[in-house]
């Protein structure tokens, strides 16, 4: 009797356990397991990994890095920091073709190789931002910028920017430099958490 108690008891267990294999998605908000998004015209699936044994990449393992970036840097500039969930969001909305987002990797190139970037970024070196002849030309030429005696910002497209995440200084610079050339600070977005909450959570990365 006791041992087919047990056998009973085992069978049940490995029914549980196939049941429950197949509610293991790894999820992005409740009920939300994947976004199809385009990239670089070409359509990719924005997920988590789902291998739950998966861990984070060896090259954001080290936590000597950078200088702790503030919760909000800017003051007393109003930037906006923003969480994954936020930058989702906005990876949504340009992918779906509003051009009035860029969502800009601010991390010099060699960086976006290592790691790739968030689906929908743009590679823009934060040191071109803090070149002010560069940084005129860019944002003429890209964020929507009417440059002549005076800087029109009526079109400035909202700039969501991360880098590699809150021990970098990156985008920090970059902001700062395009607040001083007057670039309204309710069209910027920071993504503190960068890369490197990115990566932590499992995210779709794409090639810049």
């Amino acid at each position: 009797m006791k041992k087919l108690f047990i056998l009973l008891l085992s069978a049940l267990t490995l029914m549980a356990n196939a049941e429950g294999e197949k509610t293991k998605e790894v999820f992005i908000s409740p009920g939300v397991i994947s976004i199809d998004i385009l990239h670089q015209d070409e359509m990719i699936k924005l997920q988590r990994i789902q291998d739950r044994d998966n861990e984070i990449s060896n090259f954001y393992l080290k936590t000597t890095r950078g200088k702790i970036q503030p919760m909000h840097p800017f003051a007393p500039h109003l930037v906006e920091t923003i969480g994954e969930l936020e930058m989702i969001d906005y990876v949504k909305q340009r992918s779906t073709g509003d051009d009035s987002i860029l969502v800009i990797d601010t991390r010099t190139p060699n960086w976006p190789v290592i790691t790739g970037g968030i689906p929908t970024a743009i590679n823009i070196p934060y040191t071109k931002f803090k070149n002010k002849e560069k940084a005129m030309e860019i944002m003429e030429d890209q964020l929507g910028v009417q440059v002549d005696d005076i800087y029109d910002f009526s079109y400035a497209k909202t700039l969501v920017m991360y880098c590699n995440g809150i021990w970098c200084g990156q985008t920090p610079t970059a902001i700062k430099a395009l607040l001083k050339y007057g670039y309204p600070a309710s069209k910027i977005k920071y993504y503190r958490g960068g890369m490197n909450a990115w990566k932590s959570l499992g995210l779709t990365t794409a090639d810049l």
